[in-house]
């Protein structure tokens, strides 16, 4: 059987981490959250997200809109970014179809960008640069630090290019770095005969939010499986009337792992605590601005 990659009880330990390195920062670090519209997924995870900041001792605050032009949400992020009292600030996705998100993200400050997908934040850490590294990849990242899981020399093979986390992580996972230094593939919707890459994986990833792409046929046997899909089927049989199912056919394609994470309880968890991380650093950077090296430092510490 194959070891479960348990993101849920790593996130625990690592909210512990956090919540001690808080208690030296007043006031405390303060993560501001904008939520449009009235996607329920999305109010979902914006409750864990506020839920696991008080956990650790930091302060939320949630600004909701049901509605809202693109110009006015341009201006409230431009309220947040001058808000001294504010570290992190993040946009709640997906947005509607009217807003240009590109240009949503790139208008957040890049010290408070703690979901890390403003350009600058992005152009540094492909540089390994100080940085807000993506708040899933970098949870990816701490998943097989915590673990061990030797990165050096392995082929990783991410399967979807998204710019929130397939593109980011394949970068993090080829730099000179731990957990990097891989010979990395990747993969999208283009890619012809997916399953002759993914079976040459000695890490897959799957990153595409099509629920069961990845069959047991498709993944080496002994190779490490990380499944960042998450997607609402229908269930009668449950009591919400759906379950979440990854990307990864869990029931067929674990007992040909060494490692596998669930759906839920994987991935997931661990993009919180990056999150947290991140916005620890923020707090960390913004009390005292020129401690770029500290701050690296720090954050490299709960990876």
């Amino acid at each position: 059987m194959p070891v479960i990659l348990d993101g849920r009880a790593l996130a625990q330990v690592i909210r512990q981490e956090l919540a001690q390195a808080a208690q030296g920062i007043t006031p405390a670090p303060h993560l501001a959250i904008v939520l449009i519209g009235d996607h329920p997924a999305s109010h979902t995870y914006v409750r864990q997200k506020i839920r696991a900041c008080h956990e650790v001792g930091f302060r939320t605050t949630c600004i909701e809109k049901a509605q809202i032009t693109e110009a006015a949400l341009l201006a409230l992020v431009e309220d947040l970014n001058r808000a001294a009292d504010i570290d992190g600030l993040i946009i709640q996705l997906p947005l509607p179809p009217h807003i240009n998100l590109p240009r949503v993200i790139q208008q957040i400050h890049p010290a408070k960008d703690v979901d890390g997908l403003h350009a600058l934040n992005y152009g540094c850490m492909a540089r390994n640069l100080p940085a807000h590294v993506p708040a899933t990849p970098l949870g990816i990242l701490t998943l097989l630090a915590r673990y061990q899981i030797e990165t050096l020399g392995k082929h990783c093979v991410v399967v979807g290019r998204g710019a929130i986390v397939g593109a980011p992580l394949s970068i993090l996972l080829s730099r000179n770095a731990y957990p990097g230094n891989a010979t990395v593939t990747l993969c999208h919707r283009h890619t012809h005969d997916l399953a002759r890459f993914t079976q040459q994986a000695d890490i897959l990833v799957a990153a595409v939010g099509q629920p069961r792409l990845i069959t047991a046929s498709m993944v080496k046997r002994g190779a490490l499986v990380i499944d960042v899909g998450i997607t609402r089927v229908q269930d009668d049989t449950a009591r919400a009337g759906y379950r979440l199912q990854g990307d990864v056919d869990f029931e067929e394609v674990a007992p040909h792992c060494s490692h596998i994470t669930p759906v839920p309880g994987g991935v997931g968890p661990m993009t919180v605590v990056a999150l947290l991380s991140n916005t620890l650093r923020a707090a960390q950077q913004n009390r005292c601005p020129t401690a770029d090296s500290h701050t690296k430092s720090a954050q490299s510490h709960h990876i």
